[in-house]
C-alpha cells in the first residue's frame, strides 16, 4: 500500500479537483462520510449518543462540520467547538459550516478552556483541529485543546492525523492528540505509520474519497507492507517444489560464546523455506553447531584451537559459495582483525548475493565504500539503530531523525539493499525506492532476533524473489510471526528461538490472505534487538 506526506496529499487534492473535475465539496464531504461511517460502526447509531467535534479554522475543521452533519442525521448529538470565529472560516469549509442547524456550533476564539464540561458524557471527541498541514510547534489555544482533549477520558477519533503530529515524519509537533481511532482518506500519510505517530493514531482505518487511480499510481511515496500487502509479494510453493526449488543459502558465521547466533540464522532459513542449508563455521565449534542444527549441513573451517574465521579461510567459503544461491554473513562472527579482513576479502571476491548482519556490519563500518566493490551484484545489509550509526560515522540520535532519508541516503550511495531495523523498519533500495514495514511488537526487543531476519531474507533470496521483496517480505513475515506467538502468549519472554519456530505459520497465513480492505493496527513495534 502506498503511504505519502502530507504535502504529497495535497498535491493529489489539488489534480483531483483541476485535473478531474472532482469539486472539493465532494472530496470534503466523502472524508466526512468515512469519518462519520467509522465511528458508527464503531459506537452504533441511534439516540443516546453524543459526539464532541472540536473544530480548527481549516478544511480539517471542515471535515469535522460533516462529520457533525452526518452523524445527527443518525440520531447522535453532535455539537461542535469552534476554536475560531466563524466569519475566519473559507472556502469549503464554509460551505459545510453553513449547512449545520442552528445551535449546533458554539464558536470559542479564545479556547476551550473554560467549555471542558462539554466532554462530560460525550461517547466520543472528535479531533478535526489542525490535519496533516501542520509544521511547527503547537501552542495557544490549539495547544490548550490538545490537552484537554487528553484529559477528557474519552475516547478520540481523529480526522485524518492526530493534530499535532507531523504527516511527513510521524514526529509530534510539542504536543499531540492521543486518537483510539484515526480515519485517514485516500492513502495513509507518513506520520500515521511512523512512530510515534503511529502509536498516537491507535487503529487506523483508511476510508476512500474516490481518488482518481491515476493521481494515486503517479504520487510520489513509499510502500507500507502490511498483511494484505505481504500476501500479494508471498509466491506460495507449486506442487512440483522439490529441495532445489527453495535454493541453497550458506551461513557463514559463529565464534566462541555466539554459537546461538550462528545456529539461529541457519535455523531460521530453513524455516523460511530454504530448501537446502550449509553453515560455516570454525573448526572448534563445529560440534557444538552440529548438534544445534539438525537439517543444516556444516563445514568446519580452521585448523588449530581458534574460536572464530580467519582470513585464512578465504579460498574453502569461496569454493563453497560458488555452489550456493546466497550467502548469509556476520551472525556471531566476531571481531578479531583476521575475521574483520576476511570479511573484506569475502565482499571483494564473491559474486553470490550477500545478506550482512551484525559483525559483518561491524566489519564494514569504518570504511563502508567497500560495498562498492559490489557495485551491480546483491548485497544486503540489516542493522539495527547503533550499528547504522557506525555505519555512517554518527551516533543513533542522527539516525533516528530521518530514518527513512538516512537509510535511502546509505542505501544509495553504496548500491546496496537495507533493512533499518526497529520499530516500522525502513527498507531501502538502490533506486532510492523505500518501503516501511507493518508487523512486529515490541516483544521482539530482545537477542537473536536480527539473527532470525538474515537467515529468513537470504533464504527467500535464494528462493528467486528479487531482493526489495526479499527485504519487505522478509522483514513482514518475521515481525508477523512474533505477532502471532503474541496473539497465543504475550510479549513478556518473548524470544528468538520462539520466533524462528514460528515462522512457517506466519508464512501459511500470508499464503492463505487474498484480503484487500486495509484497517491498519498501528500498535508500537519492534524489530530486532
Amino acid at each position: 500500500m502506498k503511504v505519502v506526506s502530507g504535502q504529497v496529499m495535497q498535491l493529489m487534492d489539488k489534480r483531483a479537483i483541476g485535473e478531474f473535475g472532482i469539486p472539493g465539496l465532494d472530496l470534503m464531504e466523502r472524508a466526512g462520510r468515512g469519518c462519520a461511517d467509522a465511528i458508527v460502526e464503531t459506537f452504533g447509531a441511534g439516540t443516546g449518543k453524543r459526539a464532541v467535534i472540536v473544530a480548527g479554522k481549516g478544511n480539517n475543521g471542515g471535515d469535522g462540520f460533516v462529520v457533525s452533519r452526518l452523524l445527527s442525521e443518525r440520531g447522535w448529538d453532535a455539537p461542535v467547538l469552534l476554536l475560531a470565529a466563524p466569519e475566519a472560516i473559507a472556502g469549503d469549509a464554509a460551505a459545510n459550516l453553513a449547512r449545520l442547524s442552528s445551535g449546533v456550533v458554539k464558536s470559542v476564539p479564545q479556547g476551550i478552556a473554560g467549555e471542558r464540561e462539554l466532554f462530560e458524557g460525550a461517547t466520543v471527541i472528535v479531533d478535526a483541529l489542525l490535519g496533516t498541514g501542520m509544521k511547527s510547534e503547537v501552542s495557544g489555544i490549539y495547544g490548550e485543546a490538545i490537552d484537554a482533549i487528553n484529559a477528557a477520558g474519552v475516547p478520540v477519533i481523529a480526522v485524518d492525523i492526530p493534530s499535532g503530529v507531523d504527516s511527513a515524519t510521524g514526529k509530534v509537533l510539542g504536543r499531540a492528540v492521543r486518537a483510539d481511532l484515526t480515519v485517514t482518506f485516500a492513502l495513509p500519510k507518513l506520520g500515521n505509520i511512523l512512530n510515534p505517530g503511529a502509536e498516537l493514531c491507535g487503529r487506523l482505518v483508511v476510508a476512500d474519497i474516490g481518488m482518481p487511480d491515476a493521481v494515486v499510481a503517479e504520487a510520489e511515496g513509499v510502500e507500507f507492507t502490511d498483511l494484505p500487502s505481504a500476501a500479494l509479494l508471498f509466491r506460495p510453493r507449486p506442487a512440483t517444489a522439490h529441495k532445489g526449488t527453495g535454493g541453497h543459502t550458506l551461513v557463514v558465521a559463529g565464534s566462541t560464546g555466539k554459537t546461538g547466533a550462528a545456529a539461529m540464522a541457519a535455523n531460521s532459513a530453513l524455516r523460511a523455506g530454504a530448501g537446502l542449508v550449509t553453515l560455516a563455521v570454525p573448526a572448534l565449534l563445529h560440534p557444538i553447531l552440529e548438534a544445534k542444527t539438525t537439517e543444516a549441513m556444516t563445514i568446519p573451517l580452521g585448523p588449530g584451537a581458534k574460536g572464530y574465521l580467519q582470513a585464512g579461510a578465504l579460498p574453502e567459503i569461496a569454493a563453497a559459495a560458488a555452489v550456493r544461491d546466497v550467502v548469509a554473513l556476520g551472525p556471531g562472527l566476531g571481531t578479531a582483525p583476521s575475521t574483520v579482513y576476511l570479511v573484506h576479502s569475502l565482499l571483494a571476491a564473491l559474486r553470490q548475493p550477500i545478506v550482512l548482519d551484525a559483525d559483518a556490519l561491524n566489519a564494514v563500518a569504518p570504511d563502508p565504500s567497500i560495498l562498492l566493490k559490489r557495485k551491480g551484484l546483491i548485497t544486503v545489509l540489516t542493522p539495527h539503530p547503533g550499528e547504522m550509526a557506525r555505519l555512517i560515522n554518527g551516533s543513533v540520535p542522527e539516525v533516528e531523525e530521518d530514518r527513512i532519508g538516512c537509510a535511502r541516503d546509505f542505501a544509495t550511495r553504496y548500491q546496496v539493499h537495507l533493512i533499518l531495523k526497529g520499530a516500522r523498519s525502513i527498507i531501502a533500495a538502490p533506486d532510492g525506492r523505500i518501503a516501511v514495514n507493518g508487523s512486529g511488537n515490541p516483544g521482539m526487543a530482545s537477542g537473536g532476533m536480527g539473527d532470525v531476519l538474515t537467515g529468513v531474507v537470504a533464504a527467500l533470496i535464494g528462493q528467486g524473489y528479487d531482493p526489495f521483496t526479499a527485504c519487505r517480505l522478509g522483514a513482514f513475515v518475521h515481525g508477523f510471526a512474533a505477532d502471532l506467538l503474541l496473539e497465543t502468549r504475550g510479549s513478556q519472554g518473548m524470544c528468538a528461538t520462539d520466533v524462528q519456530e514460528a515462522l512457517p505459520a506466519a508464512m501459511d497465513r500470508i499464503a492463505r490472505t487474498r484480503g484487500t480492505h486495509h484497517v491498519l493496527d498501528t500498535d508500537n513495534t519492534s524489530q530486532g534487538e
